[in-house]
């Protein structure tokens, strides 16, 4: 009823927790039963360690939450060696997201991954990074660079390529197109909004960085609005991120064209919100005679029709 698939993998449930949201992916295995998730996808990894940028990182806003963490992570062979094996005790899909600085960054990285014994399905490739050796402009917002990095990973690895479309382009319909002609597999939409905030009673910038990525409540408009974009011009399966607080806001992601989803700031709140939201779903469908929630993908009608 609530299964769903990209390429070769099941998924038993249509939620994952996003990256960044869930730590590693280990943390929480005795606060919640993993194995009713649909998967996990870790926080980023990068090539070499990385301390993120410095604090404050982390601002709270009325429907959300503002973070400019850095990419703070223990760098790919620390964990390989520390969190791997760690992760291949989970009873659930685990999908590896890897950022980088230039592609060869994100290329050592898969390769370093791809040698090991690993469970893991798939990556998440966070291209919402700053491309050094291009001025400092995001991979995700040219699509002849998306293109090319999704083809040069899709190279080396059978496992899933998923890449992660940023809300921040001039048109994320051509970042997805090219994602898909690159030959990825899925992408997932959409990773932060540009965001600030602003301490009155101080006249200081919430954030050390001034801007950061805003997610939680306040950006699911936004978040179904590039969704239904993609869906309108891409095959590849979607995953629908932002915002996602209960079943009704699945089912409209999976309404504007998402496959799967991903449930992220609310996880803060509630680490357990994924699995607690489950049986929702079902009523939903069983309400609805729906036999597969898959089977709303794309459905949605529009209101002058």
């Amino acid at each position: 009823m609530l299964s769903s698939k990209i390429s070769k993998y099941k998924f038993k449930t249509p939620i994952l927790t996003a990256s960044g949201t869930y730590g590693y992916g280990d943390e929480v295995k005795n606060l919640v039963n993993v194995e009713g998730l649909g998967g996990i996808v870790t926080k980023s990894v990068t090539l070499h360690p990385r301390e993120g940028n410095p604090p404050p990182r982390i601002a709270e806003t009325s429907s959300g939450m503002l973070n400019s963490i850095g990419l703070a992570n223990l760098g790919v062979e620390q964990y390989i060696k520390d969190k791997i094996p760690q992760l291949n005790k989970l009873n659930t899909n685990i999908i590896i997201n890897i950022a980088g600085s230039m592609l060869d960054d994100y290329l050592h990285t898969l390769e370093k991954l791809e040698k090991i014994e690993s469970n893991h399905i798939g990556y998440e490739i966070n291209i919402s990074c700053p491309n050094v050796k291009e001025g400092g402009m995001e991979f995700g917002v040219n699509p002849k660079i998306t293109e090319k990095l999704t083809k040069e990973m899709k190279a080396i690895t059978n496992k899933l390529i998923i890449m992660k479309l940023s809300p921040n382009v001039t048109c994320i319909e051509d970042i997805a197109i090219a994602s898909e002609q690159g030959g990825a597999d899925a992408v997932s939409a959409i990773n932060t909004v540009v965001g600030m905030g602003i301490d009155i009673n101080t006249f200081k910038t919430k954030l050390n960085t001034v801007y950061g990525g805003l997610s939680g409540p306040a950006i699911k408009p936004i978040a179904l609005a590039n969704v239904h974009k993609v869906f309108k011009v891409v095959k590849i399966p979607i995953i629908g991120i932002g915002g996602i607080a209960c079943a009704n806001d699945v089912i409209e992601f999976i309404l504007a064209g998402a496959d799967l989803v991903q449930i992220g700031t609310l996880n803060y709140k509630n680490p357990n919100i994924g699995i607690e939201i489950l049986d929702d779903l079902k009523a939903f469908c069983i309400k609805h005679k729906i036999s597969n929630l898959s089977n709303l993908k794309g459905k949605l009608i529009y209101h002058n029709e």
